[in-house]
């Protein structure tokens, strides 16, 4: 029997690689990534010349079995998204499923993930939250916002760049102009930037100065 190990990469700063993930890396038979060109300079990087294949959200429904079977033969395995851990809002989940069903061995090892120092650094409370992820783009989603407004803990969204004012505008709508939020994006990059304060004052800052990158958005809860 094989395994499947979930590698975290660094969302930005390639210092966040740990020692034990390149070893597991360069130990396995294969690795699965998201995007093979984006992962490919990643482990050029590392030096590690393990072989590669795609697997995303547009093929993982169809290869998840045949890669089961193969770890079930024997062969190890390792799962890497384009930056963070496999499974938070990237491809993995699937597969970690089917490994789990039919008694094979899965191991996650501990490593970056986006929404953890845009939380701790926040200054919002941290002690309970409720990640999100995506909102629904069309459907369902000023029903999730409706959900969503009675939400008393610290709340973990990711955004899209370029959905990032028209997302903070329906903030003010939903959870009132007065609500506070910490916006952080290009985490652990050259850009780094933490805006924090009221939705509308954020707003006011990013209607200013567009956002570029990756972002995460920490949604003060409904006060008590």
């Amino acid at each position: 029997m094989g395994k499947l190990y979930l590698v975290p990469t660094p969302i930005g700063n390639l210092e966040d690689m740990t020692f034990r993930a390149i070893k597991v890396l360069k130990e396995v038979d294969y690795i699965l990534a998201e995007d093979t060109r984006n992962s490919g300079k990643l482990l050029k990087h590392f030096e590690i010349e393990t072989p590669m294949t795609s697997h995303h959200m547009h093929n993982e429904h169809k290869t998840v079995e045949g890669i089961v079977k193969r770890i079930q033969g024997g062969e190890m395995f390792a799962l890497i998204s384009d930056a963070g851990t496999p499974a938070i809002s990237d491809p993995g989940f699937l597969l970690t499923r089917a490994c789990v069903e039919n008694g094979v061995e899965v191991e996650c090892l501990p490593g970056a993930t986006a929404f953890v120092p845009a939380l701790v650094n926040s200054g919002l409370p941290n002690d309970k939250f409720v990640f999100e992820g995506f909102l629904p783009d069309k459907k369902g989603r000023q029903t999730r916002y409706l959900q969503l407004a009675e939400e008393t803990r610290t709340m973990i969204i990711y955004v899209s760049p370029h959905k990032l004012i028209k997302t903070l505008q329906e903030f003010i709508e939903y959870f009132g102009e007065d609500r506070s939020i910490s916006v952080s994006r290009e985490l652990s990059k050259l850009h780094e930037e933490t805006v924090r304060g009221s939705v509308v004052d954020v707003l006011a800052h990013f209607e200013a100065k567009p956002a570029k990158g990756e972002i995460v958005v920490i949604v003060a809860g409904k006060s008590k």
